[in-house]
């Protein structure tokens, strides 16, 4: 009797180390990706009726590849690295959740500080910046920016742009002097580049720009004109707040919360 108990307690441990070997087994094994190009431009370049969605690219220096959402339509070859059009996902992140990125490549999301590095590093290629805005009203702008790049986490993400275009007004220089965030490091809740020791705006002290305007991360310049990170708010509560999704050489005077936003790079 003794004997058999003994078999059986055996059989049951070693049907549960390898059920378990195989979970682990299963955990481990990825699948690998395979690049179709070094960005969006490349992609499209290569293939003229390739159509938007998600590709696998692998930019110069980079050791492995990762998907990203391309957009081909407007203008084609555009990699995408921000997008937002509603409340569902949260822009609140530390600075670890910025350099990786959050969200649903087909939906909200940020690609993610050291991709977008990775995109604008190399030195053989400029890169364009498209921000593109969208009101309540059915209304629409873009800023386009001439060598865009951003440096590398040890520069804390600088950023650059070069010569401005578009319809929304260039708010990353500010819509007025002395608020200009080209050259200005990427700020979050946990770690401030943003210049304010603190800025003196009226009788307001402010110290954090990240914290008082919606808590998201951004290059801000004693907070400054643009920040597409803030609070997200609907239709009929989005003006007024200092906290909101804002690009101010557009809309206001008074602050206007935007309802979608889409940031893309492209190679030229």
């Amino acid at each position: 009797m003794m004997e058999r108990k003994l078999s059986a307690i055996a059989g049951l441990l070693l049907l549960c180390c390898t059920l378990t070997d195989q979970t682990h087994q299963h955990k481990v094994q990825k699948p690998t990706l395979t690049s179709q190009g070094q960005d969006c431009t490349a992609i499209k370049d290569s293939s003229p009726n390739a159509q938007s969605g998600i590709y696998i690219i692998q930019p110069k220096g980079v050791h492995k590849p990762f998907k990203v959402y391309c957009e081909m339509l407007a203008d084609g070859g555009w990699t995408v690295f921000q997008r937002r059009t509603g409340g569902k996902v949260s822009f609140q992140r530390n600075w670890a959740e910025y350099k990786h990125g959050f969200g649903y490549l087909k939906k909200d999301h940020w690609l993610g500080l050291a991709k977008v590095w990775a995109l604008t590093r190399s030195n053989d290629q400029k890169s364009i910046l498209r921000v593109g805005l969208w009101d309540f009203e059915g209304g629409s702008a873009f800023a386009e920016y001439r060598d865009f790049r951003i440096g590398n986490e040890a520069a804390a993400y600088k950023l650059s742009v070069g010569t401005y275009k578009g319809t929304a007004g260039d708010a990353i220089r500010g819509a007025y002097s002395g608020i200009d965030q080209n050259g200005f490091g990427f700020s979050t809740k946990d770690r401030d580049n943003d210049g304010c020791s603190p800025c003196i705006f009226g009788d307001i002290a402010e110290r954090e720009c990240s914290s008082s305007e919606g808590g998201g991360g951004w290059w801000f310049s004693r907070c400054g004109s643009a920040n597409l990170h803030g609070d997200w708010h609907p239709a009929g509560d989005n003006v007024g707040w200092a906290s909101g999704v804002h690009w101010r050489t557009w809309k206001g005077p008074a602050p206007y919360s935007l309802q979608a936003t889409r940031m893309m790079v492209k190679s030229v």
